[in-house]
Order: structure tokens, then C-alpha cells, then sequence
């Protein structure tokens, strides 16, 4: 399942995006940050916050994750590494676990997406997908068709 949803946040409603793989339910919230950005010298800076939830029965453990980030001139990186912000957390059925992190790009708007690794306590690893989500800033340029 994955979709996009709106949240309260102060005075407006930031978008957040779901996905549930296998039951586990990602969370994206992502956040455009103007004052670490400097947009006359193409640093655009975004945070996210990301809440991973196992609602399904078995016990799991996040090893890894994989990442696709794109700008809006379509150039794409991929980022690799273990676990998330220096941990590799272990989610019982119900737990959640959230963190927070942070995306530059040289453009003024791109996207995201990946996935996680996840191990069962049994042994069986599998994928987590992470829904695609937008970076947006009030610098983008608009194209009108």
C-alpha cells in the first residue's frame, strides 16, 4: 500500500508519504529547511523524518538501507550503508522506530525513494520498500504545459 497523506504541523499541512511492505508501515515527512539553504549558490537542503512501524506478527530487524535520489535535472545518486543513523534497530510487533535526517541537493526541487533491509529473528531477510517522496522548495520552477 502506498499513498500520500497531509499532517498538522504549526500553521500549514506538510505532505507525508506510507507505504506498508510485508507489515511494515514507512512514514516519510519530508521538510524543506530555507535557512540551511542557500539557493543563489544551488545548495537546497531538506530533513525528513522517517517512522518505521511493524505492524505485522514477527520480530524484525533493519540491517540496511538503499537509496535513489533524484534532482529535478534527472540526475540520480544511490546511497548504501548499514542500518539508519548509526543504528540497526530491532522492532517487535507494535513497536516503532522514527528518525530524523537530511538530503542536499543543487536543484531546487527532486525526489526520493529505496528501500530496507530487514532480517526476521528467524533468519529470513527481506525488502522494505520506501515510498517515493518529493522534495519540493519555493525555489522550483514551475513548467506549465
Amino acid at each position: 500500500m502506498q499513498g500520500q497523506i497531509s499532517i498538522e504541523r504549526g500553521l500549514g499541512r506538510l505532505p507525508a508519504y506510507e507505504q506498508t511492505t510485508r507489515g511494515i508501515r514507512v512514514r516519510v515527512l519530508p521538510a524543506f529547511l530555507a535557512d540551511q539553504s542557500s539557493p543563489e549558490e544551488g545548495r537546497f537542503l531538506w530533513s525528513y523524518t522517517i517512522t518505521i512501524e511493524n505492524c505485522g506478527t514477527e520480530t524484525v530487524q533493519l540491517i540496511a538501507r538503499y537509496w535513489q535520489i533524484t534532482d529535478e535535472s534527472g540526475r540520480r545518486q544511490e546511497v548504501r550503508g548499514p542500518g539508519v543513523v548509526g543504528a540497526q534497530p530491532v522492532l517487535e510487533p507494535g513497536q516503532s522506530f522514527e528518525y530524523t535526517s537530511g538530503c542536499p541537493l543543487p536543484t531546487a526541487s527532486g525526489a526520493m525513494n529505496g528501500r530496507y533491509l530487514m532480517k526476521t529473528v528467524a533468519g529470513e531477510a527481506f525488502d522494505v520498500e520506501i515510498p517515493i517522496f518529493l522534495l519540493e522548495s519555493p525555489h522550483e520552477r514551475r513548467q506549465i504545459h
